[in-house]
């Protein structure tokens, strides 16, 4: 696999493509009304910041050594030596450059207050892994996918839409937040050994292991309940095809409260994916046929 491609980590690429279609579908615009342009470019614009943070992440824990040869999940591309520090970072500014130009382009459409989003995001992206006091460990990453990769995706796709904010993608922005920030807590639950040994502080590691497996089964618990209140504002039960996501969110819930650490951990986040694939598709369904 292209190293490029394999850095990207494609696995994490629904946490960008969910919230653009279940807001767009939750807008108070009908779909066939929907703008496609603004639609595209919203897309453009998740896909770009998602791969940038990635390729970020790989960037600054390449350089600051913070991935070992102990690390349980995917080879990283700068600390393998499959792709140079100063290749990664021109990886990173690249993609949060189509980020910005498809932001640029949609504020135009919409209004100037996107610019203002565009750059927030922007920022979050590159302060994750990176600068003095990465804020992944302060324990302050799942935060920021809730707010950035949940409410501001989500909702803000809507508002594309809309150019206003609405109650049902408010509301729907909450699920597909909390599912995004359990594909994150899964992901660190693994890393826990390996992050504790190097000093990088992740919600899991300040919770330990127990609290981080009772944290994503909850996750994915609300994320599910959520969505009667969805239909309810919606005023149709189509939402509750969302409920077909129980099919891989089921399995996930029981294999995180008993799979050991490491790499066991990987069909888990696996599955957490195709939940969040699951959820975001059979819920953009609903709210599309119920508008």
């Amino acid at each position: 696999m292209n190293p490029y491609v394999e850095a990207a980590r494609p696995r994490t690429l629904p946490a960008a493509f969910a919230p653009v279609l279940v807001g767009t579908a939750a807008a108070a615009t009908p779909i066939p009304e929907a703008d496609p342009t603004r639609f595209v470019l919203a897309l453009v614009v998740a896909l770009s910041l998602q791969v940038a943070v990635n390729y970020a992440n790989d960037w600054f824990d390449g350089v600051k050594g913070v991935d070992s040869a102990a690390r349980t999940g995917p080879r990283r591309a700068v600390a393998s030596g499959l792709v140079t520090a100063a290749g990664m970072r021109n990886a990173t500014v690249a993609a949060l450059g189509v980020a910005a130009v498809a932001g640029l382009v949609l504020a135009i459409l919409v209004g100037p207050e996107l610019l203002l989003v565009g750059a927030l995001a922007i920022v979050a992206a590159l302060g994750y892994s990176g600068g003095a006091k990465p804020y992944a460990s302060l324990g302050l990453g799942e935060l920021s996918v809730f707010v950035f990769f949940g409410l501001v995706a989500t909702a803000g796709s809507a508002y594309v839409q809309d150019e206003r904010l609405t109650l049902l993608p408010a509301l729907a922005a909450i699920p597909i937040g909390l599912t995004s920030v359990a594909l994150l807590v899964v992901n660190n639950l693994r890393d826990i050994p390996t992050d504790e040994a190097v000093g990088k502080r992740t919600l899991a590691v300040r919770l330990g292991e127990g609290h981080t497996r009772r944290l994503y089964q909850t996750l994915l618990v609300l994320s599910v309940l959520l969505v009667a209140p969805i239909a309810y504002v919606a005023g149709s039960w189509l939402p509750l095809l969302g409920l077909g996501a129980l099919g891989t969110a089921g399995p996930a819930i029981q294999s995180a409260g008993r799979v050991p650490l490491g790499p066991g951990l990987v069909p888990v986040l696996e599955r957490t994916a195709q939940t969040l694939v699951l959820f975001g598709g059979f819920l953009t369904i609903g709210l599309a046929m119920a508008g």
